[in-house]
């Protein structure tokens, strides 16, 4: 019952704030997810639900673990078939999970069977303490909150059978040895798939040759961005003051300060967009931006993946300069990191004005996906060299 509670809050969210008909595709996408059949293997991801954070932590994660070899497979934890793969499969490995009744029987039998279990996370929205850091929990509907209340898949983590865990960021890596857990740090990486389309998208962008324009992007994806976006606006006022012929393209929900109000001829709204689409919209712009609050535990334990991701569309990235971005970019190379507002606006003054070293940092933040950031090129052999063990010792 108290997964479904949440999941219709969560529901409600999304249609109060895309309305009925982005909103209702945006569901109706998500459902599919429930009812897949889960292939053979010896490796299981599970994740609590869906969307990006899923996919990159379940769906990318096994994609990168079967092209080394393994044979992993995904699903969610409401799929109708998910109580039944205990008995199929050597290591289960639970990411944001919701601590149920039925979640609470599966791992009872994974004990029995000495099965493998790892404890999954890219957040640290598994302990309840640093919701207060979370700038969106605030504006969450009663419904949405009751996933929070002992942290996401915080029981999992308190028991002792679970040794180990696997996370985004060397920062969520020490917060979970803290735990007394063995840790793995598996970054997030790009699909087969998404290479593809990021290659297809890429070309046709530079078919189109360029403009007079230059687009700054911030896509935040989802609604709990606003303080971060806050901290760069300053800079983002200068800019659009500065040069007329920038424009300021934002997608997802997102408050902006009232100071960028008299920029409204120069900032573009778009709308949620399936993946393909997202990527297309992301490879139109000239710069992106990837602000955080600083010296926030919660920002921190952000991933590097909107520095890869526009990366692999070939358009450099001006990240806040904490410790996932600055050991991501090379800054000035494949990228900018920044820590104060006189930073930001030098920076991306820098890329407006400097065209070949725009040209040359898209280059440089390419070549950097490709091979840092796919599943094909994913290198983490400790993580691999356990698994093989744990399958192994069966």
């Amino acid at each position: 019952m108290k997964l479904l509670l949440i999941k219709i809050g969560k529901a409600w969210s999304v249609l109060k704030r895309d309305g009925l008909k982005s909103g209702g595709r945006r569901i109706l996408s998500a459902l599919g997810s429930f009812t897949e059949r889960v292939p053979e293997g010896d490796i299981l991801l599970v994740s609590g639900g869906v969307g990006d954070s899923a996919r990159y932590r379940t769906k990318h994660v096994a994609e990168e673990l079967n092209l080394h070899g393994f044979r992993a497979s995904y699903t969610v934890q409401d799929s109708p078939f998910f109580g039944e793969t205990v008995e199929r499969f050597r290591v289960i490995v639970f990411h944001r999970v919701v601590f149920t009744e039925s979640v609470a029987r599966y791992i009872a039998r994974a004990k029995e069977l000495n099965r493998v279990i790892i404890f999954e996370t890219d957040d640290l929205v598994y302990d309840p303490k640093y919701l207060h850091l979370m700038d969106y929990y605030t504006k969450m509907n009663s419904l949405e909150k009751k996933l929070y209340e002992n942290g996401v898949g915080g029981e999992i983590l308190a028991d002792p059978y679970v040794e180990y865990a696997t996370t985004s960021t060397t920062f969520l890596k020490h917060k979970l040895k803290e735990r007394g857990k063995k840790v793995f740090l598996v970054t997030n990486k790009m699909c087969e798939e998404d290479v593809a389309w990021a290659e297809e998208i890429r070309q046709k962008t530079l078919e189109d040759g360029p403009r007079v324009e230059v687009r700054i992007s911030y896509l935040s994806g989802t609604p709990s961005h606003n303080k971060d976006f806050a901290t760069i606006t300053g800079a983002l006022t200068r800019i659009l003051s500065e040069f007329p012929e920038a424009r300021l393209v934002l997608a997802g929900p997102l408050d902006m300060e009232d100071a960028l109000n008299q920029y409204e001829s120069q900032i573009i709204r778009v709308p949620f967009a399936p993946r393909k689409e997202y990527f297309a919209t992301v490879a139109s712009q000239d710069i992106n931006v990837a602000p955080l609050e600083m010296h926030n535990d919660f920002c921190e334990a952000k991933s590097e993946l909107k520095f890869f991701e526009a990366g692999l569309l070939g358009v450099p990235t001006v990240a806040v300069a904490n410790e996932t971005y600055k050991g991501a970019i090379t800054d000035g190379v494949d990228g900018f990191v920044a820590a104060t507002e006189d930073e930001w606006y030098e920076k991306l003054k820098l890329l407006i004005v400097d065209t070949d070293l725009r040209k040359s940092m898209r280059e440089k933040a390419l070549e950097t996906a490709l091979t840092h950031y796919t599943t094909k090129n994913a290198s983490s052999p400790e993580y691999y060299a356990f698994l093989q063990n744990a399958i192994e010792s069966e």
